[in-house]
């Protein structure tokens, strides 16, 4: 059976309108907000890179850098009632483990909003490792955080499963195949991001595991 390791953002959860939110309780003494689109576009590398393409989308000072990455993840711990699971997602999860694969998670997300969400959404209890953006000294597209992922879960096949271009250059540095769910937080057309499979709804996520899986 193989191990398999999820990205969070954009891939199991659409935690885009909390973000935004966060992002705007930051921005707002400041006179200063970001649109939802503009979210998107900025997610996938992690709080600072976020914040500090916040801070140049809005004129906002460098010198606030530090402050305001501190504010948004405080925000990250609590902001949560806008975020929904991905349709599909929690059956799929159940069938991808009763078949005997063991699965993970692997986000540039902090560890400990990581978790507060899988909390509310009562998806933690569906991953025997996660890792988050502050687990190691680097994250993603560096490949040790997913290396790490991997290594908790023991041995057998690895797929990695994600929705961004940062994903895809990820599985790629770590010599993993890639499945790519298209309805997330994207940036490129499919056609630039390379991946292996690519799916838009998890009804199909089973048969592609299986198909990749048969392929090695």
């Amino acid at each position: 059976m193989a191990r398999i390791v999820f990205d969070l953002d954009g891939t199991l959860i659409d935690s885009a309108p909390d973000i935004c939110a966060i992002a705007n309780g930051v921005l707002a003494p400041h006179g200063a907000r970001i649109t939802l689109a503009q979210t998107h576009a900025f997610i996938g590398h992690g709080v600072d890179t976020f914040v500090a393409q916040m801070r140049a989308a809005t004129g906002l000072s460098g010198a606030l850098h530090e402050e305001m990455v501190a504010a948004f993840k405080r925000g990250y711990l609590t902001s949560f009632t806008r975020t929904e699971i991905y349709d599909g997602v929690v059956p799929v999860l159940g069938a991808l483990a009763q078949a005997g694969h063991r699965l993970g998670i692997c986000t540039n997300k902090p560890l400990a909003p990581c978790h507060a969400v899988l909390d509310h959404l009562d998806l933690r209890r569906h991953f025997g490792q996660i890792t988050g953006g502050d687990s190691l000294p680097v994250n993603k597209p560096d490949p040790a955080p997913l290396d790490a992922t991997f290594a908790g879960l023991g041995d057998g096949a690895r797929l990695y499963v994600g929705d961004s271009e940062v994903d895809a250059q990820t599985a790629q540095r770590a010599g993993v195949p890639f499945l790519l769910f298209t309805r997330g937080y994207r940036k490129k057309p499919i056609a630039q991001v390379p991946y292996d499979r690519s799916f838009d709804d998890f009804a199909m996520l089973p048969a592609l595991v299986a198909d990749l899986l048969g392929a090695r």
